[in-house]
């Protein structure tokens, strides 16, 4: 039986899951990509990483993350302690399934003098093979550490690659994989939509192809763009991510418009991320009842994930998993 047909008759949804939250000493993270009315009652709101970051300093032993899988491991790496449950397991991610750990493993060994700094858009597997992982928002600062005569690997993204080799001069081995919300936006359509509003600047995610960074006046992390909204002087910005982060704008700003960047067919519908909307409040509900679907990692493979993400860490400091995070009021 799904879990859209196992709510109590009569039960309110918001009030179920207030009371399991609280029965459960349960966290709820969603990321800016979840669908309106999942950031709304969340604990927190934000990029992965720090969310995953913030769970571990509660005292939370239920952590339930609205988002993708890769996104629920990252917390079970950081808090093996601690219960953590996504409403849907076949929420996964395109990166995520560019990059099986077998290929990335030849991939690997057939160029033994390259260090493989890894996105964290991968799974546990991949993580655990990787030097560094990186984010979009510490990526620059780790890559500006590597010796220029080091030779990288960098995947699963090569639109992010491509982006950090083009602004740093940097040659690097890129792995073939892409975000297909972010690879569907048209630059003839964001061109169509920059002459109807002239004076609106472009907020990008490094994740977008380089034809649509090459418009953009701000690259840079979900997290980034959402300060980029805060400081921009205008009144109108066209956003090219994944439209669910407009739903934080709009509450912190609203007296600024927000543009989604148009996909293929004009509008911004294509763009949202089909594997985000799998999570819904049912599933929340049903997640938090039965503490199911549950994350589960081996220890070993736990640990060597965990090494690439404490590398990150040391390397990258407070540029990392520390953005504004969107808190219940």
């Amino acid at each position: 039986m799904s879990a859209e047909t196992t709510i109590p008759a009569g039960a309110d949804l918001l009030e179920e899951i207030e009371r399991l939250r609280k029965e459960r000493n349960a966290v709820i993270l969603a990321h800016y990509y979840q669908k309106p009315e999942l950031q709304d009652l969340a604990d927190f709101v934000g990029d992965s990483l720090e969310l995953s970051r913030k769970a571990a300093e509660t005292d939370a032993e239920v952590i339930a993350f609205c988002g993708v899988k890769f996104m629920a491991d990252t917390a079970k790496i950081l808090s093996p302690e601690k219960i953590v449950v996504l409403p849907d397991l076949d929420a996964g991610c395109s990166l995520e399934d560019s990059c099986p750990p077998e290929k990335f493993k030849a991939f690997r060994e057939a160029h033994p003098d390259h260090i493989a700094l890894t996105y964290i858009n991968c799974s546990t597997e991949v993580k655990a093979l990787s030097d560094i992982i990186v984010t979009s928002s510490s990526a620059e600062t780790i890559l500006q550490q590597i010796p220029k005569d080091q030779p990288i690997i960098f995947g699963p993204d090569r639109h992010l690659g491509g982006y950090l080799s083009r602004k740093f001069n940097r040659e690097m081995l890129l792995w073939p994989g892409v975000c297909i919300v972010h690879e569907a936006f048209s630059e003839t359509e964001l061109l169509k939509l920059k002459a109807q509003h002239p004076d609106a600047p472009i907020a990008a995610h490094p994740e977008c192809p380089p034809t649509i960074l090459d418009h953009a006046d701000h690259v840079g992390s979900t997290s980034s763009i959402l300060n980029f909204a805060k400081s921009f002087p205008g009144d109108t910005l066209i956003v090219a991510t994944e439209p669910h982060i407009i739903h934080q704008m709009e509450k912190a700003l609203p007296d600024k418009t927000f543009i989604g960047a148009p996909g293929a067919d004009g509008n911004c519908n294509c763009n949202i991320c089909p594997y985000m909307a799998l999570n819904t409040m049912e599933k929340l509900y049903a997640c938090l009842r039965d503490l199911e679907p549950r994350i589960e990692i081996e220890e070993g493979l736990r640990l060597k994930a965990k090494a690439s993400l404490d590398r990150m860490l040391e390397m990258a400091g407070s540029t990392v998993g520390k953005g504004d995070l969107g808190n219940r009021s």
